[in-house]
């Protein structure tokens, strides 16, 4: 049935004023601008930065520069990655690291530098990543004039999503991923309900854009979803190279 604009406008006339009836709202005429004002809920007051990089007031601070301690080793002891001049280092072949705190949907904030003595090449320059649920990876790699495999460089959802660009920076330089996460949901017999989502900003510039991942990370094979908890830990690996870390922080969403 093809609709005329009268019709269309009478049909979202009645809806505005059934919506403006269900935020409590005293129903007003037909063509009243006011109609479309919904004064409640209003959004909670949160405190900005003063940069955008900077913690807002709502934020879990993961490392202000000062210690590990909202991290934890792999065996669940204090982290023996170094911290010094703010910034937190990968101690090679000592383990990844994770939060002591659980997340689930997140606003996360994660600024990184890979060494500015180059070594090696490929997989092996300034390897790391984040990893999301402590399962879902968010590469860390030195990809500023190094070749490797497109779903394994910096801002690739590891061997499942390329980044739309490559905006790496030179070794040795500061760089940032401010991650918007939602965590994937469970059927209660184990079956994936909605897939998780992820959309990444690197050094400013959109490189995954709310893109669904395909599973939990996988080396080797095709990666796969399997039922965990709502909330887990966040992770930083450990790939032997000493990339630096700092001002990390997270807004559950």
């Amino acid at each position: 049935m093809k609709i005329n604009n009268y019709t269309r406008w009478a049909i979202t006339s009645v809806f505005l004023i059934l919506a403006g009836q269900a935020f409590g709202q005293t129903p007003r005429k037909v063509g009243d601008s006011k109609l479309t004002e919904v004064w409640a809920p209003m959004p909670k007051v949160v405190t900005a930065g003063k940069t955008d990089a900077a913690p807002p007031a709502d934020a879990v601070i993961l490392f202000d520069g000062k210690d590990a301690s909202e991290w934890l080793d792999k065996d669940g002891k204090p982290v023996t990655w170094k911290v010094e001049g703010n910034n937190l280092t990968v101690n090679p072949f000592s383990g990844d690291i994770h939060t002591k705190q659980s997340f689930g949907d997140c606003q996360l904030h994660v600024e990184w530098r890979t060494p500015a003595i180059v070594k090696g090449d490929g997989q092996d320059r300034g390897n790391s990543g984040v990893f999301l649920m402590g399962r879902y990876e968010l590469q860390i790699l030195d990809s500023y004039n190094n070749p490797t495999y497109a779903n394994g460089q910096a801002g690739s959802i590891y061997k499942q999503r390329i980044p739309l660009v490559n905006i790496s920076r030179p070794p040795g330089e500061w760089q940032s991923y401010d991650i918007i996460f939602i965590a994937p949901v469970f059927h209660n017999n184990g079956d994936l309900k909605t897939a998780a989502r992820i959309t990444v900003i690197q050094n400013g510039v959109v490189i995954q854009n709310n893109v669904e991942l395909w599973g939990e990370m996988q080396f080797v094979g095709i990666p796969f979803y399997e039922k965990h908890g709502a909330k887990e830990p966040l992770l930083l690996q450990d790939h032997h190279n000493p990339v630096s870390f700092r001002n990390i922080w997270i807004r559950e969403l």
